[in-house]
Parts: structure tokens; C-alpha cells; sequence
């Protein structure tokens, strides 16, 4: 009897459990539905508020649970951004802009198309206001645009370069006694060094060099034009490291003013010709955004833009990954489409799966016989983001965008020594060939198996730089003197032939319209892949990244080195991938 009682409660309490959390998911697709529907009316005399305190990406994605089940948080899309700033340029309503920006998170290739918003915006004769407590490089990027710059008085702002800061596994992976075996074509192919070396090697560490200073000097030319200083002045304060304080920052003329938020918002209703104790009407983002369904253009004829973000994987993918069967049929849809006149693939990707890449590739080279393809280079496209772009008619890339890394790897960790010395597991095989279990995570590769591992990693090689000449229009011997793995940015990869044109995705729109002889006003955006709707979203929230969450709470500080075994294992056949986790800051 108290076994039958135990199960009722038990059957109880988890019809309870359901209940709660179906009510909750109604209750957020209720409120995101209603979201999704409303209309903002924009009050006369309005300022746009811009904080940018989420993770920028090529389109937008709004996870409402995020804060419930761990999923991917939310993030704000670029197209969406610049679509608001170009209204508010237009909107009679809105009179200034104002940037409340700290941390900003997105991509430098990325906040160049968004300082170019700003730019165009300011050329209407609306003001720009920013305000900080503390300033980070990439904020103070964007906020150097603005006519006034607020930085609070005992805040500070940071201007002393760029940096890429590595993290190195060997030493864990000795202590496990894990045995990494490495394959790769290339001396700068550095993505596998994390796990052999325990820092960077010499050829490494000029490649970063060579291209975090491009970049940076391309920041610094923008911010000299927009601040009136000289750039060689710039660089000087930057690599003396001469602001240290919001003082600092005011005698060097980095900010205009030093001040706290109130002060900055009095100053904006001096502009709009309001009394101090008048109420400011700040304008959410967000909230603008969502009158922007009507931007994609009208008429019958399309241009596809086809959005590649994240790592290059076989299959569907998801959210954060490019999945060769899903963004083989968006390339494939668009070429069967008799509306579609020209392609645009916008690519932002540190690479992945050789397999992969190819196949997105193949669907490339196919539409690029019936109608034009544009590659359009967002902060990344890299190794396999190079392999995808390299088939199209033109590549354009920004200045700071990181591209080339043209190289193969493969790698294969024998956990066997790991399973039997730390934690006493041991394997046997039964084979009825004597490579009938090649490959195996378990025992180190034979001398002839490792033959033949980097024979097939040289073949990829070859195809791969074969495949890049054929395209870029250039002797193969050539093409390898600037690949090898060789990260570049646009700047460099355009003086190498490695891009065609250096621009952003509006200019990639331009040069496609022009190939398909589409003239402006005739024809409208087609975004592809579709992204799944609210309720979709609302229901993957649940599963996986759940699970995700409760690892990373699980392991805490621990959580990037699991990352990076849990990649480690995913990677499975030859692999084109950026050198190893890039974050610049």
C-alpha cells in the first residue's frame, strides 16, 4: 500500500511539475506574440537610444527564456540595426541619437557598417550624444562619431590597442595523459597549437601581428578622422598608453565633455529646445526596430542574401552553426528560383568541417553559372568562410575583417593512456582486418596509419588551393605563397588578390544589382535560410541548451577547458578552422 501511495504522490507532484511549466511556456509565447505585434508610435522631438548591450550578429535572434533554460541568449542583428538608424535618419520625429555604450560585443567588421550609419545619419544635420561610465576600445570606436562625447568624471576609458590572448592545453593534457596527434598542411595552419604547444610559435605569432596591426590602425584612422586628430598623434597616445584616467582623456581631446548621465541628457534637451525639468522621450532600440518588416525593397525581381554565421558543420546545424544540408538548399533555392537574379552570401565564420565546406561550396560554383554570386565578408571569413567565398563572381571585404588561413588540419586524441592511468578504464578489440578500427581514440596511431592521415590531409590541401587559384583567377603557386594557413586582414588579403573589393554589405548589394542589371527600387531582399519562428525558438529553448546550462554551472571556471575537449571531440575528418580561438579585445 505505501508503495502504491508513493506513486500516486509521485504522478502528482509531476502533473504539477507540467502544468507549471506549460503554463509558463504559454505565457511567454503569449507575451512574445504580442510583442512580435506591436506597433511603436514615435513622439515628436524623440531621441534613439542605442546601448548595444547584446551580442551583435548578422540577424537578429530572440530567445525569451534565455534567463530560464540556458539557451542562446539574445542577440541584436546588424541588418535590423542599420535599418533602424537609416529610419531615424529619415524619420522627421527623431532629432539625435543617443549612444549609451560601455561593452560592446560584436565583430570590428561589424561596427564599421554600424559607424557608417552614424556617419550617414549625422550628414542629415541630426546630432549624435554619447555618454559612458567606463569605456571600452570598440565602444569608444562607435561613440567617436558622436558631436558630444560624455565620459563620466571618475570614469575611464580604454585606448591602448588591440591584443589576442590565446589559451594553451598541453600542460592539462600532459597531467591527463592525453596524447593529441596532430595533422596539418601549412606553417601558419596554428588552430591545432593550443594542443601541443604551450605558447605561440614564431610564425604565429607574426601572422596575429601582422593583422591585429592592420586592423588597429584602421580603427585609429577612422577615429582620427571623425575626432580631427592626427593619426600618427593617435597612435602615439594608444601605444604610450597616455589615458589613464577621464582627465586624461579630456586633455588629449578623446572626449569632449566629463560628465554624468543627467548632464548628458540636459544637454540633449537643450538641443531639442526643451526646459531642464522637461521629460527627455528616449526611444528603445528594440522597440523602433520592430517597425522595420517594410525595408526589404518591393518588386517582383530579388536579390538573396544568404547568411552564413558561425561554424562550418555537416548536417542541418543550428542556430550558431552552418549546417551544410540547410545552407545547401538556401543556395540551391535561390538558383531555382527564376525571381532570384543575383546572390549574396554573407559570411561570418571562423570555418570548420573541410566536408562541409565543400558542399556549400559545389551549390556556389552551380549558381554561379546562372546568375551572380557576391561574397560578402562580415568580421570573419576564414579557412573554411574562405572556402565557401572563394567560388564567387566578387569578394568584398572590409578593412578589418580577418580572412585567408587558407590550411587543412585533422586531429585525433589518444585517450588511451588517460582511460587506464587516471581513471582505470581499459579497452580490447576484436578486427577482422588489421585496421578494421582506424581511427581510435583509444591507442596511438601507427607509424603507417599517421602515413596515411597526413596523406589525406596534403590531398584536401591540394584541392583546397587548387579550388581557391581556379577561383581568385591565379597560378596555384602563386595562390599557396599567400595561404599555408596565413591569417590576413582585408586590407592585406586585397593587396594579395585574396579579395576583390574592400566594402560593406550594402556595397556587396550594389555590385550584385549591377551584375543582374536590377536597378534601385526594382527589387526587394530575400533573406535565406528561413529562421524558425517565435514558437520554434520558444520550444528548442528547452533540451540541449538546458542541459548546457547545468554543465557550465556544474563546472564553473572549469567550463571553457570542457568547451574546448567537447570541440576537440566534434572534430571529426579534416578540418579548416581559423588558428585557434581568436578574440580580439
Amino acid at each position: 500500500m505505501r508503495q502504491f501511495f508513493k506513486y500516486v504522490l509521485a504522478t502528482i507532484v509531476g502533473v504539477i511539475v507540467l502544468s507549471i511549466v506549460s503554463t509558463l511556456l504559454l505565457l511567454a509565447l503569449i507575451a512574445g506574440l504580442a510583442s512580435s505585434d506591436k506597433t511603436i508610435t514615435v513622439a515628436e522631438n524623440s531621441v534613439l537610444e542605442l546601448k548595444l548591450d547584446k551580442p551583435i550578429g548578422e540577424r537578429g535572434f530572440e530567445n525569451p527564456l534565455a534567463g530560464f533554460t540556458g539557451g542562446q541568449a539574445s542577440t541584436l542583428g546588424l541588418h535590423e540595426l542599420k535599418t533602424a538608424i537609416r529610419r531615424a535618419t529619415k524619420d522627421g520625429d527623431i532629432k539625435g541619437i543617443f549612444l549609451n555604450l560601455e561593452l560592446v560585443q560584436g565583430g570590428m567588421a561589424s561596427l564599421e557598417e554600424i559607424r557608417h550609419e552614424l556617419l550617414e545619419f549625422k550628414k542629415s544635420g541630426k546630432f549624435i550624444v554619447s555618454y559612458a561610465d567606463a569605456q571600452s576600445e570598440k565602444s569608444y570606436y562607435l561613440a567617436s562619431v558622436a558631436d558630444k562625447l560624455y565620459l563620466n568624471p571618475q570614469g575611464t576609458l580604454e585606448f591602448n590597442g588591440l591584443s589576442s590572448e590565446p589559451t594553451y592545453f598541453k600542460g592539462l593534457f600532459d597531467k591527463l595523459g592525453v596524447d593529441v596527434q596532430i595533422f596539418r598542411v601549412g606553417t601558419y595552419k596554428s588552430a591545432v597549437e593550443p594542443y601541443f604547444r604551450t605558447s605561440m610559435s614564431d610564425s604565429a605569432r607574426l601572422q596575429t601581428s601582422t593583422f591585429l596591426n592592420s586592423i588597429n590602425n584602421a580603427m585609429l584612422a577612422d577615429v582620427a578622422a571623425s575626432r580631427s586628430i592626427a593619426p600618427a598623434r593617435l597612435k602615439l597616445i594608444s601605444d604610450s598608453m597616455l589615458v589613464h584616467n577621464a582627465d586624461d582623456a579630456k586633455r588629449l581631446k578623446l572626449v569632449t565633455d566629463l560628465g554624468y548621465y543627467d548632464q548628458a541628457t540636459d544637454y540633449m534637451k537643450g538641443k531639442l529646445g526643451l526646459k531642464k525639468d522637461a521629460k527627455l522621450s528616449l526611444l528603445d532600440l528594440g522597440d523602433y526596430a520592430k517597425n522595420n518588416e517594410d525595408d526589404l525593397g518591393s518588386g517582383t525581381d530579388k536579390i538573396a542574401v544568404v547568411y552564413a554565421e558561425g561554424d562550418i558543420v555537416t548536417g542541418k546545424g543550428g542556430n550558431s552553426s552552418i549546417g551544410s544540408t540547410r545552407f545547401a538548399e538556401a543556395i540551391r533555392k535561390a538558383r531555382l528560383d527564376d525571381k532570384v537574379k543575383a546572390v549574396v552570401l554573407r559570411i561570418n565564420s571562423p570555418g570548420g568541417s573541410s566536408l562541409a565546406s565543400d558542399i556549400i561550396y559545389r551549390e556556389v560554383m552551380l549558381t554561379k553559372k546562372v546568375k551572380p554570386v557576391i561574397a560578402s565578408m562580415s568580421d570573419v571569413a576564414a579557412s573554411g568562410g574562405y572556402f565557401i567565398a572563394m567560388g564567387c563572381d566578387t569578394i568584398v571585404a572590409h578593412p578589418t575583417t580577418i580572412t585567408g588561413s587558407i590550411g587543412v588540419f585533422g586531429v585525433l586524441p589518444n585517450l588511451g593512456p588517460f582511460l587506464s592511468d587516471k581513471i582505470g578504464i581499459t579497452t580490447d578489440r576484436v578486427t577482422t582486418g588489421k585496421f578494421s578500427d582506424f581511427p581510435t581514440v583509444t591507442r596511438a596511431l601507427t607509424p603507417y596509419e599517421q602515413q596515411q592521415f597526413q596523406q589525406e590531409i596534403n590531398r584536401i590541401y591540394a584541392d583546397f588551393t587548387t579550388k581557391a587559384a581556379a577561383g581568385r583567377n591565379m597560378p596555384v603557386e602563386r595562390l599557396r605563397r599567400f595561404a599555408s594557413g596565413r591569417v590576413w586582414s582585408g586590407t592585406d588579403a586585397k593587396a594579395r588578390g585574396l579579395v576583390d573589393v574592400l566594402g560593406s554589405m550594402d556595397d556587396a548589394l550594389r555590385i550584385a544589382a549591377r551584375r543582374a542589371k536590377l536597378k534601385e527600387g526594382d527589387y526587394r531582399i530575400q533573406q535565406l535560410p528561413r529562421q524558425k519562428t517565435f514558437a520554434e525558438e520558444l520550444m528548442s529553448s528547452f533540451g540541449t541548451e538546458a542541459r548546457q546550462r547545468a554543465v557550465k554551472e556544474e563546472m564553473g571556471p572549469f567550463y571553457p577547458m570542457y568547451e574546448q575537449y567537447k570541440k576537440l571531440s566534434e572534430m571529426r575528418g579534416a578540418q579548416a578552422r581559423l588558428p585557434f580561438e581568436l578574440n580580439v579585445r
